[in-house]
């Protein structure tokens, strides 16, 4: 598993209507390479706003239409739930995911 990768996961939480939903890991490598049991992972879904917080994602990274990583929805998901490897982001693509994080959790320099 690297950061950047793009899984299907199976009923993530009782609180999504979708049997499957798609995520991207965004932990850094470190912690996914360590014991801990969970990594952090944004969801992708059909709705792309063209926010700042999210990436565009589409056929070219595995999907079957275009849609959005959301970085302003970060979740926690146990490693052994990420079996379904979908695909990994090209490096312009993590280095946009990168750009949101900053963004959504507000780590910009000054």
């Amino acid at each position: 598993m690297r950061r950047g990768e793009l899984y299907r996961v199976k009923r993530p939480s009782t609180r999504d209507p979708r049997r499957f939903r798609i995520f991207a890991v965004v932990s850094r490598q470190v912690l996914i390479e360590s014991r801990f049991s969970t990594v952090i992972c944004a969801p992708v879904y059909t709705a792309y706003e063209g926010l700042t917080t999210q990436v565009p994602v589409g056929t070219d990274e595995g999907m079957k239409h275009d849609c959005g990583i959301h970085c302003d929805e970060l979740v926690s998901i146990p490693k052994a739930m990420l079996t379904d490897f979908v695909s990994t982001l090209p490096r312009e693509k993590i280095l946009r995911l990168d750009e949101a994080l900053r963004t959504a959790l507000e780590l910009h320099n000054d």
